[in-house]
């Protein structure tokens, strides 16, 4: 009995060492996230024991079970929020941000870095879900117009009746905050099917293997960020 419960104590441990982790280096970027996390637990947990208690049958220790646990997942929330918040923020501007913010979509998407760029490492990337092909560029608009162009029309060329749409990343008016770029991008108008994405991979790869491609600047996904995505 003893061997079976020894893998799921050190799942345990393994999984509150990764949210201390994430917490210290959350901290690091936005030090205000424990006064948010005492605050949404005071508030949440207050609340959950008083509704518990004046309307459960006054049950004490079923009442602060109650506001305990609710606190705890406040905070939680607060500091999953707060932190993947700032470590994009940490990486805005930089080459390649917008991959990396991308790598928080879920299931049923399909990133691929840098289709087309510029000299001046204005970087186009592809993401392939269910509103069909999205050429997303990062970089100076100016000099993405043109590559962006181009990028489209090779892309409609092989993929007809599929919706090409693309967009750029930055504060100017049109343009999508990188902050917001993954809910825009999962909110943007559903056309293709599953099974359709697959056969949308497959003719892409003709693409991929004409146009040479430019390495991904160095840097890994905060993990900050990796771990919001697990949690």
């Amino acid at each position: 009995m003893a061997k079976n419960d020894q893998p799921a104590k050190v799942k345990k441990q393994g999984r509150l060492k990764l949210l201390w982790q994430n917490y210290t280096m959350s901290r690091e970027l936005d030090p205000a996230i424990t006064w948010w996390m005492l605050g949404a637990f005071a508030v949440v947990g207050g609340a959950m024991f008083a509704l518990s208690y004046f309307t459960g049958g006054r049950i004490l220790w079923l009442s602060i079970v109650l506001g305990v646990v609710g606190g705890i997942l406040a905070a939680l929330i607060v500091m999953a929020r707060r932190s993947q918040r700032a470590a994009i923020a940490n990486i805005e501007g930089e080459p390649g941000a917008a991959v990396r913010v991308l790598s928080l979509l879920r299931r049923g998407w399909k990133v691929d870095q840098v289709v087309g760029f510029t000299k001046q490492q204005d970087l186009v990337h592809r993401v392939i879900g269910p509103p069909g092909v999205i050429l997303i560029g990062e970089g100076n608009p100016n000099r993405l117009r043109q590559v962006m162009s181009s990028s489209r029309k090779r892309h409609e060329r092989v993929l007809e009746g599929v919706t090409v749409s693309e967009l750029i990343v930055g504060r100017d008016p049109g343009q999508v905050p990188l902050d917001k770029l993954v809910k825009h991008v999962s909110k943007l108008p559903k056309t293709l099917k599953p099974a359709q994405m697959t056969d949308v991979i497959q003719r892409l790869k003709a693409i991929d293997a004409q146009s040479g491609g430019l390495p991904m600047p160095k840097g890994p996904v905060p993990t900050s960020m990796k771990g919001m995505r697990s949690a």
